[in-house]
């Protein structure tokens, strides 16, 4: 028997589904499958599970032990599997195929809520307002606009948050802490998410449609704002003079007209600015960098407003449509 076990012959057959395996005690396990069984007890919270193994792991949800740390961020994980998972945050691995589109997912939990994009399936429902998810997760956050619950506290400032994810994100408000890093110019970010966004950058890749006039956007939100110009709509209204706006951006650098604030400092000559546009603007003053080209004689300019001025002693005094393409 011995040395059938090390050619890996399997010996032990599940009586159930037939599946065969090399040891009596893995078989054990395995049949816990079937029966449901579950013989091992977290003494704190009285939590069952069917392995020795998934117990320990659980316990460390209550101790806070971290014991597995990525060696590139080294940000901590209390299982082995999470930390491996983490990984592929750093190297882009996506290991799990969709077969119907072949989008690829770094997680099979993800490759798994992706599929139910193709079969609509959403199985798990609110029993307060009927309304259906696809994954448990989803399901588990929207009971909270119900509930109100938010039972995740950040030590720093005390802010309060419905899920985890949320208060790591947050964390790193305090922290600065950006662990991910972009392969192509190193420039780190705080979330995968705005990684991949910023990913398009170098690829060009502009997936977001608009319906009406077919431009192209790398993000939806950069989509939402566009419709805009279409709708008019100005959601964003300040509550001192009332005035509306399309951007929240816009509506906060407005605001620092009545606040008189002005957060953004020339590292230079230390002058301040209420807004980006205008400290970027005045740094040209420094650089002798000029974007803005008369199409009449040539000329250029440091800024925009100048050309526009200029224009106006070729045509006398009258205004002019600038064909220059203003700086983004």
């Amino acid at each position: 028997m011995a040395h059938k076990l090390h050619n890996g012959e399997k010996l032990f057959e599940c009586t159930v589904c037939n599946k065969e395996f090399s040891h009596a005690n893995v078989l054990r396990r395995h049949f816990q499958t079937h029966s449901g069984d579950k013989p091992f007890e977290c003494t704190l919270c009285n939590k069952k599970f069917a392995r020795t193994s998934t117990l320990h792991n659980h316990l460390r949800t209550h101790t806070g032990d971290e014991p597995f740390e990525c060696t590139v961020c080294s940000k901590k994980f209390s299982l082995d599997c999470n930390l491996r998972t983490h990984l592929r945050t750093h190297t882009g691995d996506r290991p799990f195929e969709c077969t119907l589109c072949n989008k690829k997912f770094a997680q099979n939990g993800h490759l798994r809520s992706h599929l139910q994009t193709h079969t609509g399936d959403k199985p798990f429902e609110c029993t307060l307002c009927n309304k259906k998810f696809a994954q448990n997760g989803h399901l588990r956050s929207h009971l909270q606009t119900h509930t109100g619950d938010k039972p995740f506290e950040c030590t720093v400032c005390n802010k309060e948050f419905a899920q985890t994810s949320q208060l790591r994100r947050h964390l790193r408000t305090h922290t600065g802490d950006k662990p991910f890093e972009c392969t192509v110019c190193n420039k780190k970010f705080a979330e995968t998410s705005t990684l991949r966004v910023h990913l398009r950058t170098h690829t060009e890749d502009k997936p977001f449609e608009c319906s009406v006039c077919n431009k192209k956007f790398s993000r939806t939100s950069t989509l939402r704002i566009h419709l805009r110009t279409h709708t008019g709509d100005k959601p964003f209204e300040c509550t001192v003079c009332n005035k509306k706006f399309a951007e929240n951006g816009h509506l906060r650098s407005h605001l620092r007209t009545h606040t008189g604030d002005k957060p953004f400092e020339c590292t230079v000559c230390n002058k301040k600015f209420a807004r980006t546009s205008t400290l970027h603007n005045h740094l040209r003053t420094h650089t002798g960098d000029k974007l803005f080209e008369c199409t009449v004689c040539n000329k250029k300019f440091a800024q925009n407003s100048t050309l526009r001025s200029h224009l106006r002693t070729h045509t006398g005094g009258k205004s002019f449509e600038c064909t220059v393409q203003q700086e983004i």
